[in-house]
């Protein structure tokens, strides 16, 4: 191999479904954890093939895949839609579900039932809600229900206007340890993982080596049991302002820009399609259809049907 570029990715031949049980023992050994969000096949089929060991259908899809301004406005109908597609492209990764804004708030037999609905329907194998406070008791029912959860602290995009817009939170010792308490809470209702997003490092550290349970971390440095970055944002699909936290790896909108622009370039400049790229016909049969499409004349060739390879 000329790079290093995939020098961590795990063979494809000895990659073994993630399950819980190994995911706490890779956060006891202290074993870095992946996780990437995926909204449909061909992003889930790139995690698989990349090796990762979580994938979230994110409510993030609201921005970066339905073109909403604001993650609060997706509904359990699109997340289903988007978490099946997910589904059909993962083997390995754990696949969690983001439970959408109002699917789980009002009481906890609706977050029970939203949960269940998300796991039968797409095939997750674990359910994400935001924030502490009421979050904790409705991630207390759903994990008492039998299915597993991942808690959300720090800058939670559903409640982000109540939180002040899109800013890093726990930045003042108060709001630090309430997110602290919130953290244990969440493990004590049964969390098997929380992430931290937009929480300074110091802060993330800190609660996370007061955690039993893995801990995941986006914009909320290095010590968390593992690292969680939006798909479109590390791939460069994503346009505009980024914030701090995201590196880009690629800048795949540009090169997608690039290769719709010299597509269309050629159609209108006459060079695409060639030759290459059309199917031929045998001279006789050819010659039979155009005497009947102009002069209305029998058939003459007794073949019925033929057929040619697409590739």
């Amino acid at each position: 191999m000329s790079s290093g570029v995939l020098s961590h990715t795990v063979p494809a031949a000895d990659r073994v479904a993630m399950s819980l049980p190994r995911l706490q023992e890779m956060k006891e050994n202290g074993e870095p954890i992946v996780m990437v969000t995926a909204y449909d096949f061909p992003s889930a089929t790139v995690a698989e093939a990349a090796g990762v060991d979580l994938v979230l259908v994110g409510d993030s899809a609201a921005n970066v895949v339905l073109g909403y301004d604001r993650t609060d406005l997706v509904s359990m109908e699109e997340m289903i839609v988007l978490g099946k597609a997910v589904r059909r492209g993962l083997k390995t990764p754990l696949m969690i579900g983001d439970m959408p804004m109002g699917s789980y708030e009002a009481s906890d037999e609706l977050a029970i039932q939203g949960a269940q609905r998300l796991v039968k329907e797409t095939g997750c194998q674990a359910v994400k809600l935001e924030a502490g406070g009421v979050s904790v008791q409705r991630a207390r029912a759903i994990a008492g229900a039998g299915i597993p959860v991942m808690g959300h602290l720090g800058l939670t995009p559903q409640t982000a206007t109540a939180l002040g817009g899109y800013k890093a939170q726990g930045k003042s010792a108060r709001a630090a340890i309430q997110m602290a308490e919130d953290a244990q809470a969440l493990q004590a209702a049964g969390c098997f993982a929380i992430v931290f997003e937009a929480v300074p490092a110091e802060i993330a550290a800190t609660i996370a080596a007061r955690l039993d349970i893995v801990t995941i971390g986006i914009g909320a440095g290095s010590g968390t049991s593992g690292q969680v970055l939006v798909f479109h944002d590390l791939l460069g699909i994503t346009t505009g302002h980024m914030a701090k936290f995201v590196k880009r790896y690629a800048d795949v909108h540009e090169g997608m820009v690039a290769a719709v622009g010299r597509y269309a370039a050629e159609v209108r400049g006459g060079s695409f399609p060639g030759p290459e790229h059309a199917y031929a016909i045998d001279e006789d049969e050819l010659e039979d259809f155009r005497r009947h499409v102009d002069d209305g004349h029998a058939l003459t060739s007794m073949q019925s049907w033929e057929w040619e390879p697409l590739g």
